[in-house]
């Protein structure tokens, strides 16, 4: 049985004994003047506040690579969203398609409530995201309906080919946002929003430049409980885990909660030591070199080029 059919059935037996489950198609189903339901979201409010809309290729990389600055905007009333694009339906070493979709989806939504924020999922299978034609309008749909001020994601080189055609897809959505005829069911954007890159490992073709390097010291106990709601992918180690990550006594689970917590920990810590001279030169020497968390981003060459000013008023922290 193929895994897509193997989806419909748990999701048509899922349905039957909960009353009722709607299949959202996937983007490439959907025709171009008949937008997926995914992108039909409501829109943030009028406010005079920002608009930030981050992509990530599963359920949890928004989360890891972006918790600690999108709490710091909604604490200030700024309206954030975290799209993954894939629903991260193989993203585990025990369980696999529906029931693991659903589970993940819940996982975000209890994340999202804890960091102030919206979330949403598309409906695409994991390890199966393209660069297509219908993708890159899903892309600018949900990025023109929330009138973003910025946007998030990956850089198109990256391990994984979920976060390299994520990154890709919204490199080919930064014009196009603006563009009238292109997607006309959802009003172009007047100003085009300025794109963002998550910092990452990666030294070829080009490593990561930080241009924008921000202080969660006050937000990392608020990111890692959010991290934490994310049971399937960190405690029990998503697609690479195994049994053993998952103690049965109380002592090995308190272990293992403690090693996960660390985890995220020397993360957020390497990247303050890593950009530390970025933090000194935005912050200032004193507060630039007690910071302990940080999160970096580095502007697309896509999209408006904001200066100093701009970029302060983008994260006015």
């Amino acid at each position: 049985m193929t895994r897509k059919l193997f989806n419909c059935c748990v999701l048509v037996l899922l349905g039957f004994f909960a009353g009722s489950i709607v299949h959202e198609p996937a983007p490439s189903e959907a025709k171009a003047d008949n937008p997926p339901k995914e992108t039909q979201a409501a829109v943030p409010p009028q406010d005079g506040k920002l608009r930030i809309i981050a992509f990530g290729a599963h359920p949890d990389d928004c989360e890891l690579k972006a918790a600690g600055v999108a709490a710091k905007w909604a604490a200030q009333g700024h309206h954030v969203k975290f799209v993954a694009t894939t629903n991260g339906d193989i993203g585990h070493w025990k369980s696999a398609g529906g029931p693991l979709a659903l589970r993940r989806k819940a996982e975000v939504i209890q994340a999202a409530r804890l960091l102030g924020i919206e979330t949403h999922v598309m409906d695409v299978y994991d390890g199966e995201l393209e660069p297509t034609l219908e993708n890159r309008r899903t892309v600018t749909r949900l990025i023109r309906q929330w009138q973003a001020d910025i946007v998030l994601a990956h850089r198109p080189n990256d391990y994984h080919p979920d976060h390299r055609y994520t990154g890709i897809l919204v490199q080919d959505a930064a014009f196009m946002v603006t563009v009238p005829f292109f997607c006309p069911d959802v009003p172009h954007l007047e100003k085009n929003p300025a794109f963002f890159y998550y910092s990452d490992r990666f030294e070829r073709p080009n490593p990561f430049r930080p241009d924008v390097v921000v202080d969660i010291d006050d937000m990392i106990d608020r990111k890692i409980a959010a991290l934490e709601t994310l049971v399937s992918q960190f405690y029990e180690g998503g697609a690479n885990g195994a049994p053993a990550l998952v103690p049965a006594d109380a002592a090995g689970k308190e272990a293992r909660l403690r090693a996960v917590r660390q985890g995220f920990l020397d993360r957020s810590l390497g990247v303050a030591r890593k950009y530390r001279s970025k933090l000194v030169q935005q912050y200032g020497k004193e507060r630039g070199e007690k910071v302990q968390h940080a999160e970096a981003f580095e502007l697309c060459e896509y999209g408006s080029q904001p200066g100093t000013a701009e970029l302060r008023r983008l994260f006015p922290f």
